[in-house]
């Protein structure tokens, strides 16, 4: 559409170009800083009038095609801070079988019997021995909480362990959620599961989230759950702590997570 503006006498015609102006309106986009909840140094930016901005990354808590096994690539952090590739007890026997028996010896685990796994990207993986390995991408909190709760894992189950003290001969599931907060230094002491209800920050995490009710509670890191209930675990029938699988939902539950991740 396109309108005419009268002029004076000898003033050359003006024409306003409503299409060509609205066009460079639309062109033009407020940019508005906002900043990520997993780094608040580095700001992201919605865009208005314009193509809209990526949502920022958040670890999956919901379980969305069949549970496969990891079969990429795993590393640990050395003692001195060196990272190489890890051998896992599996992989040392059957180089000690192709080699009769004489590299057992030879060859051990760096960092000891609960290495610091590390996997490329953001997702944490069960790999070697029901051991989670932290992704590489993940703040030294989160990575902390999932060497934690390595610590762990395998314990059997008993009610009301992990609270009279951080370590115990078995741990119940607040016990184990206990623990592994406290490893990320975010808990200085052990909560039942109706104190996690309260815990930290309403909603799901970046990082990490925590599901309570007053009978259970369990905690998702970096795309895994660590839990003392084999529900929805096809691998692990056993109660106590064990890395799992994320569940399908995780309906009935009051949904926590801890201030910054």
């Amino acid at each position: 559409m396109v309108e005419q503006i009268p002029q004076r006498v000898g003033e050359k015609p003006r024409v306003l170009a409503f299409a060509t102006a609205a066009v460079a309106a639309l062109s033009f986009t407020f940019v508005s800083p906002a900043f990520a909840a997993n780094d608040p140094t580095k700001p992201i930016f919605r865009l208005w009038g314009g193509a809209a901005a990526p949502r920022p990354w958040r670890a999956p808590i919901r379980a969305r095609r069949p549970h496969s096994r990891y079969t990429g690539p795993v590393y640990v952090l050395t003692a001195n801070g060196r990272i190489v590739p890890f051998v896992s007890q599996r992989q040392l026997s059957q180089l000690s079988a192709a080699v009769g028996g004489a590299a057992a010896a030879s060859v051990t685990l760096p960092g000891g019997p609960k290495p610091k796994l590390l996997v490329p990207g953001r997702i944490a993986q069960i790999v070697d021995g029901g051991l989670a390995a932290a992704p590489m991408e993940a703040p030294e909190a989160v990575k902390r909480m999932i060497w934690a709760a390595n610590e762990i894992v395998g314990f059997p189950y008993i009610w009301g362990g992990g609270h009279a003290s951080f370590h115990a001969p078995g741990y119940d599931c607040s016990g184990t959620v206990s623990y592994a907060l406290h490893g990320g230094g975010r808990l200085h002491s052990p909560e039942d599961s109706s104190e996690l209800m309260a815990y930290g920050k309403k909603g799901a995490g970046v990082w990490v989230t925590i599901f309570a009710n007053p009978e259970h509670a369990y905690v998702d890191i970096a795309g895994l759950r660590l839990d003392t209930s084999p529900v929805e675990d096809p691998w692990d029938l056993e109660s106590g702590p064990r890395w799992r699988p994320l569940r399908a939902t995780n309906a009935g539950y009051v949904i926590r997570h801890p201030a910054g991740l």
